[in-house]
This record gives structure tokens, sequence and C-alpha cells, in this order.
């Protein structure tokens, strides 16, 4: 047995997980560069071999619950590769306007075969709200319900919409609460879609950066694109809404978090996913937003994201069959890991998602309930 093998082995022991063990969580190692191709480069390693297939395991979700529940994540960031890409993250802005651009080719416009195949109706590609609800659908549609209650929207209220995705909460509020909606985003194939979904209501899709906005707005909402501004751009993220909600204004941010500041994502999401991706902590969030707005309250759905997740894996493994013919292997290999991986990294805990509300200073406190 190699030196690299009976070491990660008995690491991998202390999170309960078995090298060729019984239990849906135990790995089956297929090609012995594993072993030194994880010790080598840690979570990079670790996900580039599973997907060119070296090693198995028959529930990826309950692997990393265990191993980020028993904190075997911790040095990832001592490899190499970990380390050039903190230190870029650390010296340089990586969530530039271009960068911004470079991220939507990267994922957000693979295509709306892919995304449609497993999102919901709204085509809600962030987290659900599962109280009360037994199905995804149903989730998305109170999450939406539930953002569009604590801004208090009301017939005629200009709702800004930063990172609107394919426009699903823009039709919501406008068709439900006859908001008048502008929706931005960096994608174009995001815009083109957002404003056929929308057609006939009173949305506008814009497709810029966020901060090339203009106009006032009564309410501003934000969710799922916060974790793409990065640590050099929160501030000037909150100077911007700030100068575009009108006073007594709403603004809510719903945003995944990490539980520690961070100055860069884990390597392999940031190389196969999301690659301008930084999770925000609570203390850089705030720290953003200090006098610049009052925190009116923070509410933590990080549990409904793996219920989220597992329902996107779920309903992504019964549309592969139609995907398959346009995506390799290879990408069916690394779009599981990454849904799975980080339902397993909010059962732990690891994860955070806060849907924040707050106020320009001397407004009057909302009145809404969470429930």
């Amino acid at each position: 047995m190699s030196r690299a093998r009976q070491y990660l082995t008995q690491l991998l022991s202390t999170a309960d997980i078995r090298v060729d063990g019984r239990l849906p969580w135990d790995i089956q190692v297929l090609d012995e560069r594993f072993w030194n191709r994880v010790l080598r480069d840690k979570s990079l390693g670790l996900g580039e071999s599973y997907m060119q297939g070296w090693w198995e395991c028959d529930s990826l979700d309950a692997f990393f619950h265990r191993l980020l529940s028993a904190g075997l994540d911790q040095d990832a960031c001592r490899s190499l590769p970990a380390l050039v890409g903190l230190a870029e993250a650390v010296l340089s802005n990586q969530q530039t306007r271009r960068h911004a651009r470079m991220l939507a080719k990267h994922h957000y416009d693979l295509g709306e075969d892919l995304f449609m195949a497993f999102l919901d109706p709204y085509h809600q590609y962030s987290c659900g709200y599962f109280r009360g609800a037994d199905d995804l659908a149903e989730a998305q549609r109170n999450k939406l319900e539930l953002i569009c209650r604590k801004l208090d929207l009301q017939p005629g209220d200009k709702l800004l919409d930063i990172g609107c995705g394919w426009g699903g909460l823009a039709r919501y509020a406008a068709k439900e609460r006859g908001c008048s909606v502008t929706g931005v985003t960096v994608s174009t194939r995001q815009a083109e879609y957002a404003r056929a979904a929308c057609q006939g209501l009173d949305v506008d899709i814009l497709c810029l950066d966020y901060r090339d906005m203009d106009g006032e707005y009564d309410k501003v909402v934000s969710v799922g694109m916060f974790e793409h501004v990065g640590r050099k751009n929160y501030r000037t993220f909150m100077d911007t809404v700030r100068s575009r909600l009108r006073d007594g204004g709403i603004f809510l941010l719903h945003t995944i978090g990490s539980t520690v500041s961070v100055h860069d994502l884990d390597a392999w999401l940031k190389k196969y996913i999301f690659i301008t991706g930084m999770l925000p902590s609570l203390a850089q969030i705030s720290l953003s937003a200090e006098g610049l707005f009052v925190i009116e309250d923070l509410h933590n759905l990080g549990p409904h994201y793996d219920r989220t997740l597992m329902a996107w894996h779920r309903r992504f493994r019964h549309a592969w069959p139609k995907l398959k013919g346009r995506y390799p292997e290879t990408f069916r290999r690394m779009w599981e890991y990454y849904l799975l991986s980080c339902a397993g990294a909010f059962r732990a805990r690891s994860n955070q998602l806060w849907q924040i509300v707050m106020t320009k200073p001397g407004t009057p406190q909302p009145a809404y309930r969470q429930t």
C-alpha cells in the first residue's frame, strides 16, 4: 500500500468513510492514480478524478456531509494550485465587469435545455422554501411569495431585481403583486429568455452590469447574485443599491454564505462551475452595509438548500437521457458532483443561505412575518 493511500484511507476513516466499503457514503477507488492526485491537489484533485471516473460513491451527498462535518476540508487550501488561487483572489479583483461577463458565458449561458430540465416552472436557480411544501415547484413558489411579503410589495411599486436570471421573480412580482419590475442580468441568453417569459407584463429586462444601473426604485431585491460580487466589491454593491433605493424603501438580499470570512471559492467549484464565485460571511456583509443600511431581519434558510439541491439532482438524472446527446459523460459526472457536493455542504452546515432585509437609516421598520 502506497503512503498516499495509507494516509488518505486513515484520514477518511475519521469521517466514517471506508475505502471499498459497503455503506452508501463509502468510496470505491478504480484507479490507483487517485491517491497521489488527491494528496497533491486536494479538493481540485478529488473533483477532477471523479469526473475522470477514477472513483465512485453511491451517495456523494452523504460522502460530503461526513467529509465536511469531520472538518477534513480544513487543509484543502494547502495545495499549490489552491495557494496560487488564494493569492490571486487576495491581490486582484476577480469580479470586474469583464469577469462577470466571462461567468455568464461559462455557466449561465450553457443552454436553456440544461437548466429548464431540472428547475421549477418559475426557473428559480436558487434555494426554495420547503416549509409546508412537498415538491420543488411548491417550495419555489413559497420562496417567491416569502420574498414579496418581506419586501411588502404593493400594486404599482417599482421593483429592481439585480441578477434576475430567467425572469421568474420578475414575472411573479408583476403578475401576482402588480409591480413594475426592472430585471438586470449580465447573461445575454438569460435576458432573451426572461423577456420572452415576461411578455405582456410590466417587466423590463436589461442586460448590463449592476454597477451601470440607473433610476430609482421603491424596492430592490437580489437573489443568488451576491455570491459573484466578490469581497473587493461588496461595498460598491451596497453603495449602488442604496443609490437606487428610494427613501423609505426596502432591500432584500438573498445569498449563500460562509460561516467564516474567506477570500476565494473552493478550487474545484471555481474552475468548473462559478469561475468568479466567492461566498460572503455575515461579518463581510454587515461591514459592507455599515452606515448605509439598517439590517431589519436575518433569516437562515440553509437546510432548505439541501432539499433544493437534492430535488435538482433527481430532476437532472431523470432528464439526462434527453440531454446526453449534447453533453458528454464527463459533464454528467461534473454536474452531479456539483449538485451533490453542495447538498452535502449545506447538510453539514458548512454553507448557509441568508435572506437579509435592509432599509436606509431612519426608515420605519417594515411590518411582515417570516412564516
